[in-house]
């Protein structure tokens, strides 16, 4: 049984806990959150243990393991501390705002043997995971083209957007992500535009953009193309399509039920999209939590590791760089 602390019981670091509770080969050893009432509400609600600092999780002979759902600027920190005491790691996207202090990160780390696995929960969704079988059964022959579409259904509060890093680092390090898990290859260069279209005045507060394209192109010339965008006004829209030489795959949108109508003269789904991420991927959490506990129990590399969240905050800053100089970035550029 691998025993897990959570730390962070916001709105994903609560589901987090429940999901660990659910899990059979995992226990909840306890939680912590700087807003002690939070923590207090999932700890009653869960029967877990309520740690009072950050020290107590890591110093307790009770805990194998932590998964980090703290604001990210504490990212970086959480991990360092816990690899010195010796515990595996599941961490929310991303480990910091800044390329620089990740570098950091994984320089004061290098060389641990301990699980350090990354939230790109879509890796784990079934349909995106799907596709990826499907390319490398060879059933759409050679990979050409990929296609990401992720919009969501409402831009988030002013406050959250404010801090959030920008939509490169914040939405579509998401989409990077997946684009390097699909195509099996690293990114060579990529063309990225952005605009301000959905909410101009915040966005350009923020120096911000809610509406986004990128393309990129790796080494051998397979081409993925990302699309974002703030606000979908008919649900959490995300896709993934993998077009290749001998057919194509689809990981599609999740209706909130499979209702479909028929009659004479109409065929209608009448179910919405699910509205976010946490019942868009509500499968893919469960199963996130399984595969770090596998890699606790095996001490094996974990399926998405430090160095892949470093990648794709690479790919966000290229990104940024593209929309501010107007130009193609190739990878190697940005250290």
């Amino acid at each position: 049984m691998t025993r897990i602390a959570v730390l962070g019981t916001g709105r994903i670091g609560r589901m987090h806990a429940e999901n660990i509770a659910a899990h059979p080969r995992a226990s909840l050893a306890g939680v912590y959150d700087i807003h002690a009432p939070a923590a207090r509400d999932v700890a009653e609600r869960l029967a877990a243990p309520q740690f009072d600092s950050v020290d107590a999780v890591l110093g307790s002979d009770q805990v194998d393991a932590v998964l980090i759902a703290t604001s990210t600027p504490t990212h970086a920190d959480l991990i360092e501390a816990a690899v010195a005491a010796g515990k595996a790691i599941l961490c929310e996207k991303p480990i910091d705002l800044s390329l620089k202090r990740v570098n950091a990160c994984a320089a004061t780390i290098a060389g641990t043997r301990l699980p350090i696995m990354l939230g790109f929960v879509r890796r784990f969704d079934p349909g995106h995971a799907g596709v990826r079988r499907a390319i490398e059964a060879g059933r759409i022959g050679d990979l050409h083209q990929v296609a990401i579409t992720s919009r969501d259904p409402g831009v988030a509060p002013d406050a959250y957007i404010e801090v959030s890093g920008g939509i490169f680092r914040d939405m579509t390090i998401h989409d990077f992500d997946m684009a390097r898990f699909i195509l099996g290859e690293e990114i060579a260069e990529l063309t990225a535009t952005g605009a301000r279209l959905v909410d101009p005045a915040l966005m350009a507060r923020c120096d911000d953009y809610d509406t986004v394209s990128v393309l990129m192109k790796t080494a051998t010339g397979k081409q993925a193309v990302i699309s974002n965008s703030r606000r979908a006004v008919y649900g959490y829209d995300q896709r993934v399509e993998a077009f290749g030489s001998a057919g194509m795959a689809i990981s599609d949108n999740q209706p909130i039920d499979q209702l479909r109508l028929y009659g004479g003269d109409f065929t209608d789904r009448a179910a919405p999209l699910k509205n976010f991420f946490i019942d868009r991927y509500a499968d893919a959490f469960a199963a996130e939590i399984g595969a770090f506990v596998d890699a606790v129990e095996q001490g094996s590399p974990p399926a998405v590791g430090f160095e892949d969240g470093r990648q794709a905050l690479i790919l966000a800053e290229a990104a940024i760089r593209s929309v501010r100089e107007g130009r193609t970035v190739k990878i190697n550029e940005i250290g």
